[in-house]
């Protein structure tokens, strides 16, 4: 096995870090979704408004999954960094490992609530759809 250096976990944290910074500005724009949700639900609570509170929630614990797998593989970097610097190579190497398992673990998920989020738009879609087939009915019975 090859020698690992202070660089190799330290390439990482760009990565990491912009990742992360992803998954905050999702989680943002996921809690002020939620807000205009809570407001048209109350409303008028709609089978489809109850759909993406559904759709919603699921996407929210994946974030903050996909979140506490990131933040563990940038800690996992460090402490690897750490064993690198006091001279414990072995031990630095099989927690760098552990740590790209981590990140590749909240790849994983994140892509999973990319599916999710593309079934939410469909929810809109397919309402959007069913407006537009009644207008068009509604529209041709007048002519």
């Amino acid at each position: 096995m090859e020698e690992l250096t202070l660089t190799t976990p330290a390439l990482l944290f760009s990565a990491v870090s912009l990742i992360l910074l992803a998954y905050t500005n999702r989680f943002l724009s996921y809690a002020q979704l939620v807000r205009q949700l809570r407001d048209r639900y109350m409303e008028n609570p709609t089978d489809i408004t109850v759909a993406q509170i559904e759709n919603l929630r699921k996407r929210l614990n994946l974030t903050r999954t996909m979140q506490g797998l990131g933040i563990a593989s940038l800690f996992l970097c460090v402490v690897s960094m750490f064993f690198i610097y006091i001279g414990l190579q072995l031990l630095s190497a099989y927690v760098f490992g552990v740590a790209l398992l981590l990140l590749i673990a909240s790849l994983g998920v994140s892509f999973r609530e990319i599916q999710i989020s593309t079934r939410s738009l469909e929810i809109y879609l397919g309402a959007m759809e069913k407006r537009q087939k009644k207008l068009s009915e509604n529209t041709s019975r007048q002519l």
